[in-house]
């Protein structure tokens, strides 16, 4: 999963790519942690999205694609 480039549905821009995975006690997966590129932390605070699991509506090869 690392190594896929998270992509918004919503305008096809590279969001970034996950880093980390939150999960719950009962082992299971609250949300992905993605790392932006430096382009995007000057329009926001702090350098990482939390994903959650119904944001992302497809998962390929290369890409995962998401609604956010």
């Amino acid at each position: 999963m690392q190594t896929k480039d998270v992509i918004s549905l919503a305008d096809g821009k590279k969001i970034g790519r996950i880093v980390d995975i939150e999960i719950t006690n009962e082992g299971v997966i609250e949300y992905f942690v993605v790392e932006m590129p430096r382009f995007f932390r000057f329009f926001r605070s702090g350098n990482e999205i939390n994903i959650t699991i119904n944001q992302i509506k497809k998962i390929g090869e290369d890409v995962i694609l998401v609604e956010i």
